[in-house]
């Protein structure tokens, strides 16, 4: 017990849960029933209740903490020993290689280098742990008392997001979108991919499961576009990311489900939370590289004794001691990033003989080659040709081009609010290219006249439709010939490629966490056996949570930081949205593409009148009466429920 609460030690003496919390508890596998032994909330019990401050059994108050990558991943741990475990800020320390803060979590640029963004933010509202964070963190520009998530509920409570050109072909015309196109086999195949276990998919691919009716469905195309998956990736990851988002099902055709940053993702997330950390007294080491850690067992388990440092040239070793903590990001999404403009190409010097010996991928090597509880890193990083692609970040004068993304868009893009809505995915490219144009400025000092635009592509061995060569060929020009020739204004390229800054990102790992994977291959966040310990970012295990999301990134810190500090207090299992019938009930709408979906009529006439009326979503034809007797609803449903037990 600790002084704290020696007020409560009668009550604490004999209880089964002080000291003794799950951090981690598993909604799939709970059984959600009350019993007097029950006093924890349920697994995916979100709200005030899970605001307590768990307060620890012992005091860290003389606790050093070392974390390896400055990270949106290493950032929310020290959030969280700072608020949670009540560490000192002035006693965390984090060592970084790059010379920049934020990891994956980039921003950079100016009008005349041009800017550059890898990657963006697709964010959602259950993202449970990440705004626990920022409701806490002080704004990017409004004044105290107001918080991050103030500022993000501010911007899109009051300018929607939604797309008007999710799909364009055809040099530039808009494709309806309005459906899935999903044929009934390929519906049962998703239901199917949702019962089953996850036990059951260890390194099985998304095309060893569905059919080529389902690959080259409009759902595919949201699907694989709006969150980067390629074919060969991993079933699992696949149907873990259909429960996650199966509230926002309905959403994904105009991308209305999804809420933007009003900047990019380093201006928007990662300066105000390092001005905060700051604050705090944590220091932040830069051109700092962790080449090992000098890991040791004893009675207790494996125990870090000292992390093995190079800076300048000059190895250091850094003793860890007694109720001192080490957090290590392993692995990195945009670890060996290759570099293009407008005149050259990415000059691409890696292949899988070369890949993984980079410092985010090394460090996890020696790890893993320490002890199996460590994962396989190689499961990962081994398959460059499957697990990555390009980005290009486009700074942008009035132009042509310009004017024509003005017509993608649901406002002027000038205007603040927002413009494309998300990505525009060109259909009929061999690139399957896809760009963007988010609320501008897209950074704090981004000059009016400027628009910041992101263009992507999924797959990498093709040859371009107008640019006979594969986009990491390209130069930055050349990336633009082949998007002017998709957008119907080829003719006027001289002009476009005049007012166009072109910064291209080739990035080998970028989908390495969507790679098929198997139990074990990635770590526990504090692996089996380890007492000070943690490792957090996209490759560690979660129990039911996705990869490439920043709210996967600060569960697993979260997690590290309870577990390893034992703190009295729970990190809840992803919102339990998945299980809400209405939810259900409108993914099933959705999914059929609002047809009436077997037993609906049934249902509809069963509830009318009723308070739960409003359970199914209104279709087209809900002023007619539905032609379905009781038995031939009956009949569809026993047919139905026996093509899931096929």
């Amino acid at each position: 017990m600790s002084s704290t609460t020696s007020k409560f030690d009668k009550l604490l003496n004999g209880s089964q849960e002080y000291g003794n919390v799950n951090h981690k508890p598993d909604s799939s596998k709970e059984v959600q029933i009350n019993t007097p032994e029950k006093t924890m909330p349920f697994s995916d019990q979100i709200g005030n209740y899970q605001r307590n401050k768990g307060i620890p059994s012992k005091s860290y108050k003389d606790s050093k903490i070392y974390i390896v990558g400055s990270g949106i991943a290493g950032m929310a741990a020290a959030y969280y020993f700072i608020r949670d475990g009540h560490v000192p800020g002035e006693n965390i320390i984090f060592l970084d290689q790059l010379h920049v803060d934020g990891g994956s979590l980039d921003g950079a640029g100016n009008t005349t280098d041009g800017y550059i963004i890898r990657g963006g933010r697709e964010m959602d509202m259950t993202y449970e742990n990440l705004w626990d964070i920022f409701q806490d963190i002080p704004a990017l520009e409004l004044p105290e008392p107001y918080s991050v998530l103030d500022e993000y509920r501010l911007v899109n409570d009051n300018d929607p997001n939604y797309s008007k050109a999710r799909l364009i072909h055809n040099k530039g015309q808009i494709k309806d979108f309005s459906k899935f196109g999903l044929e009934k086999k390929d519906q049962l195949a998703i239901i199917k991919l949702l019962l089953k276990k996850k036990e059951d998919l260890d390194d099985l691919t998304i095309e060893d499961y569905f059919s080529k009716s389902f690959l080259e469905s409009n759902f595919w195309f949201f699907w694989r576009t709006m969150f980067a998956f390629e074919n060969w990736h991993s079933l699992l990851e696949c149907k873990l990311y259909m429960h996650r988002f199966l509230h926002a099902i309905d959403g994904m055709k105009d991308l209305s489900c999804l809420v933007f940053p009003k900047y990019n993702q380093y201006d928007t997330f990662i300066t105000p939370l390092r001005r905060f950390l700051q604050s705090k007294g944590v220091q932040i080491d830069l051109n700092t590289l962790v080449k090992d850690l000098d890991i040791h067992s004893n009675t207790e388990g494996k125990v870090v004794e000292a992390i093995i440092t190079e800076k300048n040239g000059k190895e250091e070793r850094i003793p860890v001691g007694k109720d001192n903590y080490v957090i290590a990001t392993t692995g990195s999404m945009t670890e060996d990033t290759f570099y293009g403009d407008n005149k050259n190409a990415p000059i691409i010097g890696l292949d899988n003989s070369t890949s993984g010996q980079s410092a985010g991928w090394k460090l996890w090597k020696n790890l893993a080659a320490k002890s199996p509880v460590f994962g396989k890193p190689e499961k990962f990083c081994g398959n460059i040709a499957k697990s990555s692609w390009e980005s290009a970040t486009l700074t942008c004068k009035p132009s042509a081009f310009v004017e024509k993304v003005k017509e993608l868009c649901v406002n002027d893009p000038y205007s603040g609010k927002t413009a494309t809505g998300g990505i525009v995915t060109i259909s009929d490219s061999k690139w399957l290219m896809s760009f963007t144009c988010n609320r501008q400025p897209h950074f704090p000092d981004q000059p009016d006249d400027i628009l910041v635009i992101w263009v992507y592509a999924l797959f990498m061995d093709k040859e371009g439709d107008y640019v006979k060569k594969t986009m990491p060929q390209c130069t930055g020009d050349e990336i633009l010939a082949e998007l002017a020739y998709h957008l119907g204004i080829i003719d006027q390229l001289d002009n476009i490629v005049e007012n166009t800054i072109v910064r291209s990102s080739y990035m080998p790992y970028i989908t390495s966490m969507f790679m098929p994977r198997a139990k074990g291959d990635r770590p526990q966040v504090v692996p089996e056996g380890c007492t000070n310990l943690g490792l957090v970012g996209q490759f560690v295990e979660t129990n039911n949570d996705i990869v490439f999301t920043m709210e996967s990134s600060v569960r697993t810190a979260r997690i590290a930081v309870y577990d390893l500090l034992n703190l009295n207090k729970q990190v809840p299992d992803i919102n339990p949205l998945q299980y809400d019938i209405r939810h259900l009930l409108k993914a099933a709408q959705s999914l059929n593409d609002y047809e009436p979906i077997v037993g609906e009529g049934l249902l509809r006439k069963f509830l009318k009148g009723t308070y739960y009326e409003h359970l199914l979503v209104e279709n087209a034809d809900d002023g007619q009466e539905h032609e379905s007797f009781f038995n031939e609803q009956l009949n569809k449903l026993k047919h139905w429920i026996g093509g899931i037990r096929d």
